[in-house]
């Protein structure tokens, strides 16, 4: 997604609080971003992402800052297979 979120709605939709950073407790790297993600989009969208393209790069790098792992490691998490599913 090409289009540019402002600050106002990355903090709406795409913070994290409460219960949703409890769910992230044991997970680590690119597997927590992508589960933070996930959440995130399923709560705003009601379904899932396909893949990474469907996941607005702002909110990545946002949601990244928030559970300390880097937005580059998203590339690591795989989209297909168990994992994702």
């Amino acid at each position: 997604m090409a289009r540019t979120i402002d600050e106002d709605e990355l903090i709406e939709h795409w913070s994290l609080a409460g219960a949703e950073l409890t769910l992230l407790a044991g997970k680590r790297g690119p597997t927590k971003l992508a589960c933070a993600l996930l959440l995130k989009f399923h709560q705003r969208h009601g379904q899932f992402p396909r893949g990474r393209t469907d996941l607005p790069d702002d909110a990545v790098e946002f949601v990244a800052k928030v559970v300390k792992v880097p937005a580059a490691d998203l590339a690591l998490y795989s989209w297909e297979g168990r994992t994702f599913e």
